[in-house]
């Protein structure tokens, strides 16, 4: 397995594009592109609000998304979307996965004796287009991704602010994939935080 930096991205951010297929529909996974914030913008306002509930890592507006198309920096933070082809393309799942910790996260993990290694440790925020949820989806984009990250010399993964305890679909998702459930936090309700050693 080649390893990666976050420079190799900035000359050539198509080295980590993986063709999934979703039954016969083809899907492109790929970094976000500066071209993309209309298509990203859509995807936004179209998250139901359950969806909306589940996942916040930023405001989800068509002006965030002309923010985010404007200001990519691959060196600290990776915005992958999977992209639907042809006349009128249209994401329908966008992955964050951050090359580093948060302070918050940081202090948490310390607290539960598993303590996280910015410089090595990465965070993690995926989300899934309504119609799309429940169809095995991000069960094709996670291999891509994971590969990504072993790629960029990355240790673990942890979730972005954790995971609703009542997210059951979700648990599941990353129980799949071995990530293991290390510690509960409340905000206004239960978290699990989880984490995957690669």
């Amino acid at each position: 397995m080649a390893t990666l930096s976050p420079n190799d991205l900035i000359h050539n951010p198509h080295v980590v594009t993986k063709q999934v297929y979703l039954g016969a529909q083809p899907v492109i996974f790929r970094l976000l592109l500066a071209g993309d914030a209309l298509l990203l913008g859509r995807y936004f306002e179209g998250l139901s609000a359950e969806t909306r509930r589940r996942y916040g890592p930023h405001p989800l507006t068509a002006d965030e998304a002309e923010r985010l198309c404007a200001t990519i920096a691959v060196h600290d933070t990776l915005r992958f979307v999977a992209l639907l082809p042809g006349e009128t393309p249209e994401i329908v799942a966008y992955f964050i996965l951050v090359l580093g910790v948060r302070d918050n996260e940081i202090a948490r993990y310390a607290g539960y004796g598993e303590p996280l290694d910015p410089a090595r440790d990465c965070t993690f925020a995926p989300s899934v287009a309504d119609a799309y949820q429940g169809r095995g989806l991000g069960s094709l984009l996670m291999p891509p991704l994971l590969d990504a990250a072993q790629r960029l010399g990355r240790r673990a993964i942890v979730l972005m602010a954790g995971t609703q305890a009542t997210n059951a679909r979700a648990i599941a998702f990353y129980r799949k994939f071995g990530f293991e459930h290390i510690g509960d936090f409340q905000t206004e309700i239960a978290n699990h935080d989880m984490i995957l050693y690669l």
